[in-house]
């Protein structure tokens, strides 16, 4: 996995700096511009972003993360579509064996070309020695969805997504 997927199989950059401490203050006080840009880091939904924006401030990490998952829940089948353009197949890092690197595109290359879309998996309780089996495993489990049920399997997975994100966005830690 790249060095920055910390438990996750593809991240986002927050475009405000809120993981020192205060970070949720931080979030809750940005202006509206910048908390809908560093929400679309988390999740590639406008609508999703703007809607969490809007309810500021949260009064905690919780009430922040039930909104978030809210929004996800609701969102139409253009606004996963969209999240979902933002998102991209990662690779691993370089220094990863060749063999690994080649089985990884090609898995990727595979779900892309039935789906229409980038996978993505939510690897946050998964070791890193054992995301490279984990990803692979799951492509090969997900080809066999129907299209319906894979969009709804890819959509938990990027409110799982989401929902990491956003904690580590709002971090109350250096």
């Amino acid at each position: 996995m790249p060095p920055s997927s910390q438990g996750q199989h593809s991240l986002g950059h927050p475009a405000i700096p809120v993981q020192s401490p205060g970070g949720l203050v931080r979030f809750n006080t940005a202006p509206s511009g910048a908390a809908e840009a560093a929400l679309l880091a988390c999740c590639g939904s406008r609508r999703w972003a703007h809607r969490l924006a809007a309810h500021r401030p949260y009064p905690d990490i919780g009430a922040l993360l039930a909104a978030a998952d809210e929004a996800s829940y609701d969102l139409s089948a253009a606004d996963l579509a969209e999240a979902l353009a933002d998102e991209s197949s990662a690779d691993l890092h370089h220094s990863a064996p060749q063999a690994a690197q080649t089985a990884l595109r090609a898995a990727h290359a595979a779900y892309e070309s039935r789906f229409r879309h980038a996978f993505v998996i939510c690897l946050d309780a998964v070791r890193p020695t054992e995301q490279l089996d984990q990803v692979l495993a799951g492509i090969r489990s997900r080809l066999a969805n129907e299209a319906d049920e894979e969009r709804a399997v890819t959509a938990d997975e990027l409110r799982r997504l989401a929902r990491e994100r956003l904690a580590h966005l709002v971090a109350d830690r250096p």
